[in-house]
């Protein structure tokens, strides 16, 4: 007789992260399939989604959208810890970053958290590829943040998306199946 514990960690190509309500479970409905429960509250999204994007070119890779991580997540606070585990298979870690400030959160300090928690968690984390995902841009002072956002942050891709308006996601779509093939 053995006692085996056994953990099912998704595979996804991508996994969308970053704080509650910045528009995860939004994009990966725009983009796929899934309907996730979408809601102006945090932790709307209780558990994983998984969805299929499909490039222009006709190309598909699988994203996962994940709870909302708060800071202590990768000790157990809020639902991180159990999901932080199903970042580490997937081939590329889509930061999605509020750049309207919603939530009177500070886009920089937003980034810097959710890569302290994937570090804190396991720091090979930070060695996957990574894009940010600048969403809410079609509500008034995102620009202002995204530009003084991209003069700390200069070594990543950042896409300019409104989830809401469907604006921008098929270009970032598009990218990150060929960051994939890559």
């Amino acid at each position: 007789y053995r006692k085996v514990k056994v953990e099912l960690k998704l595979l996804a190509d991508v996994g969308l992260v970053g704080l509650p309500s910045v528009g995860q479970s939004t994009i990966i409905s725009c983009l796929s399939a899934p309907r996730p429960k979408i809601a102006a509250y945090h932790f709307t999204t209780l558990n994983p989604n998984l969805g299929v994007v499909r490039a222009q070119n006709g190309k598909t890779f699988v994203m996962a959208d994940l709870p909302g991580l708060i800071e202590g997540a990768s000790l157990g606070q809020g639902l991180g810890d159990k999901f932080l585990k199903h970042i580490e298979r997937c081939k590329v870690v889509a930061h999605v970053i509020d750049m309207a400030c919603v939530e009177g959160r500070d886009p920089f300090e937003d980034y810097e958290l959710i890569n302290k928690e994937l570090a804190e968690f396991n720091k090979k984390l930070l060695d996957k590829p990574q894009i940010i995902i600048a969403n809410k841009m079609d509500v008034e002072g995102a620009s202002e943040n995204l530009k003084e956002f991209k003069k700390k942050v200069k070594d990543i891709k950042i896409f300019e998306v409104s989830a809401a308006t469907n604006t921008g996601l098929q270009e970032v779509a598009d990218y990150l199946q060929n960051m994939i093939e890559e």
